[in-house]
């Protein structure tokens, strides 16, 4: 068992690195797109589509930081935190409705996100609950 263990040990120090790496590269680009984007003409002017695809990157970093953090915590302490999970989950139901255009998606659709969105919320509130009681 302690090999398994070393090996577990091992891989998700791996993925911290790895993680990590993309998290930096993923704000070097946000940077370039943000540079790239105010110094076009007109200079200082970003179109609805530029702040939507920005808002959608730096939710995309976001989500990198909180899965390094969650996968530091497991690292740390060898339990899954559920909070960090939800966590994580909400940031990239946002960032997807951030980016969505609601004219190309159906009804359907649309009320499935909502009920994802309300199912994560009352998760994330009964969990956070349970390790904060009031």
């Amino acid at each position: 068992m302690r090999y398994l263990d070393s090996f577990e040990r091992v891989i998700t120090r791996i993925l911290l690195v790895m993680m990590a790496v993309v998290v930096v590269l993923a704000t070097i680009e946000v940077i370039w797109i943000v540079i790239k984007d105010v110094l076009t003409p007109p200079v200082f002017l970003l179109e609805i589509e530029e702040l939507l695809e920005l808002f959608g990157l730096f939710l995309l970093v976001l989500i990198g930081l909180e899965l390094l953090h969650s996968v530091k915590i497991f690292i740390e302490q060898r339990e899954v935190h559920v909070e960090s999970v939800l966590s994580v989950a909400l940031i990239a139901v946002a960032r997807k409705i951030i980016i969505l255009d609601p004219k190309d998606q159906t009804e359907g659709i649309l009320l499935g996100i909502a009920a994802l969105v309300l199912a994560l919320v009352i998760g994330y509130y009964v969990v956070r609950r349970s390790h904060h009681p009031p």
